[in-house]
């Protein structure tokens, strides 16, 4: 793998991990698209690391106040908010740890990613349109939480977007936007930590060069800015133009596989 190569992963990885566009769906095309070898699952797991840096360095001082709160106010409704995100993450490891030989190989076959990139778009679509969405996070209830963390678990799925069937589920259930958005980029945290700490012990420092480190270096970056990004946008915008990507793209991958 070359610099070049590195950095369009950890691009595609950044901002394919916080927008609902799936960046499982984006690492599995990219080699699909451009001719380049499969990166290996090493790689992977450096670019998961680059984007759990990129959400813990943006929301360490929302996650110090939930520990703290956690453990100290776990008798009133704020010290809550940990042990929700904590039982909400475990369907999605469950899933994880259960699909995990099927979701290297028969969930990344072209015509998979496309139908799911198809398939959660008409429901992010209907989500975002057909919703009213006025409840905020100090409204938050564990039925809620569960329910979204169900919907975590389908991100197992290459094509589904974990923040595309987070916000979407939150959505249907009547938060706002930007706290749907939120809410998804926080109970991504547990999970993704979760995912390294298993996945870490992988990674050989045989594999360790310098397209390596780049990957890594542009998958923090631009899993900064696209949560920056993201929780700006949906403030006063809605999440067509993320539908619209999402089924161009499984147009263009239905093109390359058929024709």
């Amino acid at each position: 793998m070359n610099y070049l190569q590195a950095i369009v992963l950890g691009f595609l990885q950044g901002l394919g991990e916080f927008l609902p566009i799936s960046s499982s769906a984006h690492l599995a095309i990219a080699p699909y698209f451009f001719n380049w070898d499969y990166q290996g699952l090493e790689y992977d797991v450096m670019l998961h690391l680059g984007t759990l840096l990129a959400i813990i360095a943006y929301f360490w001082r929302d996650w110090l106040k939930i520990i703290v709160d956690g453990f100290t106010r776990f008798r009133e409704k704020e010290g809550h908010f940990l042990w929700y995100l904590l039982v909400a993450t475990i369907p999605g490891a469950l899933l994880g740890y259960l699909l995990e030989e099927q979701a290297e190989t028969i969930l990344r076959q072209p015509w998979v990613i496309a139908s799911s990139l198809i398939f959660f778009s008409i429901f992010i679509f209907l989500a975002d349109r057909l919703t009213k969405n006025g409840k905020t996070l100090e409204s938050l209830k564990l039925i809620d939480i569960l329910l979204i963390g169900l919907a975590q678990s389908l991100a197992i799925i290459p094509g589904a977007s974990r923040s595309g069937v987070t916000i979407m589920m939150a959505l249907f259930l009547g938060y706002r936007r930007q706290d749907s958005a939120r809410l998804s980029f926080l109970l991504a945290t547990p999970l993704i930590v979760g995912a390294a700490l298993l996945e870490v012990p992988k990674i050989t420092l045989s594999v360790i060069n310098g397209p390596f480190v780049a990957g890594f270096i542009s998958a923090t970056i631009f899993g900064f800015l696209s949560i920056k990004f993201l929780l700006a946008f949906l403030k006063t915008k809605n999440l067509v133009p993320f539908v619209v990507y999402r089924l161009i793209l499984a147009v263009l991958i239905l093109g390359k596989y058929f024709f």
